[in-house]
């Protein structure tokens, strides 16, 4: 991996651990030789994680739309900071600087980044890996529901592996550098037409 996408709150969330979190991934990231995409804001975990980066010396990309440049204050200081038109437009362009994708703890926005990188792996639009940085156990509740969705025969089995999780930088990133994509298997769009 070249570069990672970082899906993070613009807030910093309620726990001090989730501010460590961002500034060891970001550590991390710099000692490996790994550049960050992210969302472009220098407040909350987005900034944290970013400034970690540079401190080390590492690249940041960050992608942040017109609209939110003055609500999450663009961060000037990074490598490279691209303007675009929408939200949807953030994740297309995050998607394609990315070799991998990690989700720190954030709200819906960082649910819906996620989610739609999830959904591309699936449907074999690209074959990158997903992961949860799961600090305090931040994202139990989604990965209980992810395996409902299993259970309820929404998800295929070889489908919720594609989301990694751990709770360590460093063990996620060994995860995701070894990971390989699941087969994707046509049929199963065919034989879901019974039940349509």
């Amino acid at each position: 991996m070249k570069q990672l996408g970082v899906f993070c709150g613009s807030s910093s969330g309620a726990r001090p651990e989730y501010t460590a979190a961002a500034v060891e991934l970001g550590s991390v990231l710099v000692e490996r030789g790994i550049g960050l995409v992210y969302g472009g804001g220098r407040i909350g975990l987005m900034g944290r994680v970013a400034e970690a980066v540079i401190a080390g010396g590492g690249e940041v990309i960050g992608v942040i739309p017109e609209f939110l440049i003055e609500k999450e204050l663009a961060y000037e200081g990074v490598s490279e900071l691209r303007a675009v038109d929408s939200m949807s437009e953030r994740k297309a362009v995050m998607a394609e600087l990315s070799d991998g994708f990690i989700a720190l703890p954030g709200g819906y926005g960082t649910l819906d980044e996620l989610m739609e990188m999830l959904t591309w792996t699936q449907l074999g639009i690209h074959q990158k890996p997903c992961g949860l940085l799961n600090t305090c156990r931040y994202y139990d509740g989604l990965i209980a529901f992810v395996d409902h969705t299993v259970a309820e025969n929404f998800v295929q089995a070889e489908h919720r592996s594609m989301l990694l999780v751990e709770m360590e930088p460093t063990a996620l990133l060994d995860q995701m550098e070894s990971w390989t994509p699941p087969a994707i298997d046509k049929t199963k769009w065919i034989l879901g037409l019974e039940d349509a």
